[in-house]
């Protein structure tokens, strides 16, 4: 491990300050557009746009970083990012935020492939597993300590949107002014969806649902805090520990995934998540919010692992590259709907509409996951389980091919 950090530290530096920039922008948009008086769907498609553009850079940025280098696509797109985060404020208007956001998701999704593809290429076979942990781990803390800055100054002014820009201009430095060669970088073949569904129905109806679900909790839980009369502090702590439950949760559950029938757990889990996060819709106290946003969160973040894990358990090696682009399309069509549909279901149902939704589609993947169990047996020799984010580009998920032995 600290060889690892010894080899990767400005790179994993520079992956944190990114996140902390990220996690700021969307909290302080949600509290923002509802100070401006933006409706909850207005809001909703303000933030169903960053994965509409994160989902054309996830199809595009490969191929422009072949064109023209990493180098030139990562200053490229870490000035746009910066320039956009402080416009925010000068054009209060929820089309030009929408916009905006567009162009924001097209960035980080270039940003993310450049940066796991200097990571990548700095580890090696024995040390890729780790590599991605620490991944994982400096995106989670960069999350976290985002929504503590999210106190230092009134979200109604001009403050909250320069520290994220800072923060990401910063983030380039030591990734740019690492020593690791640049990275080799080469588009891979994909894999026909209609190829995937066959392989792993389960991985691709879990990722669509997962994508719905991570985008509205990522997107609209400052929206929701936000209508229920949350302080930005209680906002914080409520996003916060979203992600502090997938950063503890995310290691005992891939232990107890390589040693179970991965389908059986994901049912398991998923159905708890769902009663869990039921119980937010009937307007408990606070700290009771903060235990489901904690529970809600570890289990969520590593139900995105486990899908991925149990669709590399039925593939082979050398099919991973492709099928990792297809996990994550299908993922970025259910985070463009997620905000959209329950922006929609807040507006119907008020508050509580925000849990529900989330409710819902963890139960509709239990279900589903335990109906799988009955279509084929579960693999002799499942791969193992690496915790992986959401928010982990196609460069991540390929190297996960390196942790399976060879067929």
């Amino acid at each position: 491990m600290f060889r690892v950090l010894a080899n990767s530290w400005p790179l994993l530096l520079g992956v944190m300050l990114l996140m902390v920039g990220n996690g700021m922008q969307s909290t302080l948009l949600g509290i923002r557009g509802s100070i401006e008086g933006f409706t909850t769907f207005q809001i909703s498609i303000v933030m169903s746009a960053y994965f509409v553009g994160f989902l054309g850079g996830s199809q595009l940025a490969p191929s422009l970083i072949g064109k023209v280098g990493h180098v030139r696509v990562f200053s490229a797109l870490g000035s746009l990012i910066s320039a956009i985060l402080v416009n925010y404020p000068v054009a209060p208007d929820w089309i030009a935020w929408a916009g905006m956001r567009v162009v924001m998701g097209f960035c980080f999704s270039g940003v993310y492939v450049t940066a796991e593809s200097w990571l990548n290429d700095t580890a090696t076979n024995e040390t890729r597993g780790q590599t991605l942990s620490l991944y994982m781990i400096v995106q989670m803390i960069g999350i976290i300590a985002s929504q503590a800055l999210m106190t230092v100054s009134p979200p109604d002014g001009f403050v909250l949107f320069v520290i994220p820009s800072v923060l990401v201009s910063l983030s380039f430095t030591p990734i740019l002014l690492s020593k690791a060669p640049v990275p080799k970088f080469a588009v891979t073949k994909g894999m026909s969806f209609a190829r995937l569904f066959r392989v792993s129905p389960l991985g691709c109806v879990g990722m669509f649902l997962i994508g719905g679900i991570y985008a509205a909790l990522f997107g609209m839980a400052a929206v929701w805090g936000a209508l229920t009369g949350l302080s930005v502090g209680q906002i914080s702590l409520f996003v916060a520990s979203i992600y502090v439950g997938g950063l503890l949760f995310q290691y005992p559950i891939g232990w107890l995934s390589d040693r179970m029938d991965r389908r059986r757990l994901i049912s398991v889990l998923a159905l708890v998540g769902a009663v869990f996060t039921m119980a937010g819709a009937f307007n408990p106290p606070f700290v009771v919010i903060l235990a489901i946003a904690l529970m809600a969160g570890g289990i969520i973040n590593p139900l995105y692992s486990l899908l991925i894990a149990h669709t590399n358990d039925y593939i082979e090696t050398r099919e991973m590259a492709g099928a990792s682009g297809g996990m994550i399309f299908i993922n970025g069509l259910g985070a463009i709907t997620g905000p959209l549909i329950v922006g929609w279901v807040i507006g119907a149902a008020g508050p509580g509409g925000f849990f529900i939704y989330v409710a819902l589609l963890m139960l509709l993947m239990a279900i589903y996951a335990a109906y799988r169990m009955t279509r084929r047996a579960a693999p002799l020799q499942p791969g193992s389980y690496t915790g992986l984010v959401p928010t982990a580009g196609a460069v991540a998920l390929d190297a996960m091919r390196d942790k399976k032995a060879p067929d």
